[in-house]
């Protein structure tokens, strides 16, 4: 425990965050300010449109981030570990380019689970091996990749589209469980759940923060980093595929551009849940709260018809400054310290 003096003389106790109260812990947590902000977005767009209270709506909403944040909830593992993967929206790309397929092929509503899912995981295993097996750096392999799995959906239908899918299928995508709430956003709240468990309650989320605050450290201790970063690329590419058969269910049918940009979207929305782009930091309420932030301000554009290149401006002007702002404010109490 450090001690430090104040103006008068006096002795002052600094309490290490650790030894805080969970309670002074979330009042001084950037969750907190998050969710300031969430009430704050919700308070202006009830005033922006006399539509946006509607029960109905407000489901419609959600489809903004559900998906994402399902993606989100992966990569924020990731990135506490100190890896990142830029290529989850073309895996979304070629899942559903796979799943397309497989329905020209007669395949059913299981099937196409199967199909989504698994390419998912290759896809993921594929960037996890090029990684942890290889070496290579995560940011250079998943721009690599982000391209190779576009392209080959562009590939195999060009400027065509595939259609025809099962009326069943389309219940992951439109279905609703009770009244206005969505299977889409059931499935966000357990991902959720299930995520902020294995990070914040289990032995291989400790891990994971291990890795991302000190991988050589880590590796010394005895941790199978490699094992663990590929699990975390396995996880993601899943997550992707998960995102993959709802929107491709949702939209009822499947483009070589489906989910285009999805990638700068869903790093935003982890980084804004207060994950360190650096690793080492960050959990997962934050980024459930940063996907009802990043939902709500999409649909409050859409009620007001801001263009979509304007929303595409205001996610690339929060990513710096979610990234920048931390470090400025650093700097400036070191010298105010100083």
């Amino acid at each position: 425990m450090s001690v430090t003096a104040n103006e008068t003389g006096s002795i002052e106790r600094q309490i290490p965050d650790r030894l805080k109260s969970p309670a002074q812990r979330f009042l001084a947590s950037w969750e907190l300010l998050l969710l300031g902000v969430a009430v704050a977005v919700f308070t202006l767009n009830s005033f922006a449109s006399p539509y946006f209270l509607d029960a109905w709506n407000l489901s419609d909403a959600t489809y903004n981030f559900t998906e994402k944040a399902m993606i989100a909830f992966a990569m924020a593992l990731l990135i506490i570990s100190g890896e990142i993967d830029l290529s989850v929206a073309s895996i979304i790309a070629l899942a559903s380019t796979a799943m397309g397929f497989a329905v020209q092929m007669g395949a059913d509503t299981s099937v196409l689970i199967l199909v989504g899912v698994g390419v998912g995981l290759l896809c993921g295993a594929f960037n996890g091996v090029l990684v942890t097996g290889l070496g290579l750096p995560s940011i250079v392999v998943t721009i690599g990749t982000m391209s190779l799995f576009r392209g080959i959906s562009y590939i195999v239908l060009g400027d065509k589209a595939y259609t025809g899918y099962p009326s069943s299928f389309a219940f992951f995508g439109q279905g609703y469980v009770w009244w206005a709430v969505s299977f889409e956003f059931v499935l966000f709240v357990l991902f959720a759940i299930f995520f902020a468990i294995v990070l914040h309650r289990t032995s291989f989320g400790r891990l994971v923060y291990a890795i991302g605050n000190n991988p050589v450290g880590a590796l010394f201790s005895g941790i199978q980093v490699a094992r663990v970063k590929f699990v975390l690329f396995l996880l993601t590419g899943a997550m992707s595929g998960v995102a993959a058969i709802c929107l491709t269910s949702r939209l009822g049918a499947t483009r070589p551009s489906i989910a285009f940009g999805w990638e700068l979207e869903v790093v935003t929305m982890v980084v804004l849940g207060g994950v360190s782009i650096l690793g080492g930091a960050g959990s997962i309420p934050g980024v459930v709260i940063a996907a009802f932030v990043m939902g709500m301000v999409t649909f409050g554009f859409g009620l007001l018809n801001v263009p979509g290149i304007v929303m595409s401006i205001f996610i690339g002007l929060l990513l710096i400054a979610v990234i920048a702002l931390p470090r400025i404010a650093r700097q400036v109490l070191a010298r105010r310290r100083g």
